[in-house]
């Protein structure tokens, strides 16, 4: 192969598993600037743990690169594909914006299921309405998704009457019901007591071992060094350090991750 025809080729090869690209993304919210120019790349199956002080940018960076925020600036792109954004960095086209949040899914802090519908009826929700599968066939996948995460006999229950673990593992199943490329998970288990912490965890584990790509804010280091095969921390806006997770956790080189890692410790 002629050199130039090889270097092609290794170039479609890179943007074929690149998964999802931000580059110099900023976030301001009237006159407080939450994210000051951020980029980062993760590739299909990378498992991506963002990490940082309260404050520091993490869940909006997350919540821009599906959209939940509106960037003020920069450059989206998810699985070779550029969202379109005009010069105020709203979405040039809305369309778009459903279709690639059917390609990543979020899982949030506060579960976000809908309290008036069962199990079931939450993860059938969007592939049935948005995605238009056939009901039978979103309904087998349900029940295979929740016994996947240790929920088979809860198929009829409401979010209200489970415990804060058995709603986030159900919310993860809603997630995986839509075959994301990528998913983005905002603090999966801030919000739940600490006996409940490790039920999710082992699920998200699970599911990084199956090659998932997956962009992680989380504030459980030990699972980080874990699981994640790139480790970024965040602060006031910026990434002040990055890199695999035995460099980030054992040779932090910045003084404020020194700091940072010594008061969650």
């Amino acid at each position: 192969m002629h050199p130039s025809a090889a270097a092609t080729s290794a170039a479609t090869e890179d943007a074929r598993e690149e998964a999802i690209r931000v580059t110099d993304l900023h976030k301001s919210f009237g006159s407080v600037e939450v994210l000051k120019g951020v980029s980062l790349t993760a590739n299909k199956g990378d498992v991506v743990a963002i990490i940082g002080g309260s404050g520091s940018g993490k869940s909006t960076m997350l919540r821009c690169i599906n959209f939940l925020e509106t960037p003020s600036s920069g450059q989206i792109v998810i699985g070779g594909e550029e969202i379109a954004m005009r010069a105020d960095g709203t979405a040039a086209n809305r369309r778009q914006i459903e279709r690639i949040r059917t390609r990543l899914a979020m899982v949030f802090q506060q579960f976000n299921l809908w309290t008036h519908r069962t199990l079931l009826e939450n993860i059938i929700e969007v592939p049935v309405h948005v995605l238009k599968t056939p009901r039978a066939e979103a309904v087998t996948r349900a029940r295979e998704l929740l016994a996947r995460v240790g929920m088979a006999e809860k198929e009829d229950a409401f979010p209200a009457f489970l415990s804060g673990g058995q709603q986030q593992r159900a919310a993860i199943a809603r997630a995986l019901a839509v075959d994301p490329s990528a998913m983005l998970f905002d603090e999966p288990t801030s919000a739940l007591d600490p006996e409940l912490v490790g039920e999710v965890l082992t699920v998200i584990r699970d599911l990084a071992a199956e090659g998932r790509t997956m962009l992680l804010v989380t504030h459980e280091m030990k699972f980080a060094r874990e699981v994640a095969n790139h480790v970024v921390y965040l602060f006031k806006g910026r990434i002040e350090e990055q890199g695999p997770p035995a460099e980030v956790f054992e040779n932090p080189k910045s003084e404020r991750l020194k700091q940072f890692l010594s008061s969650v410790s």
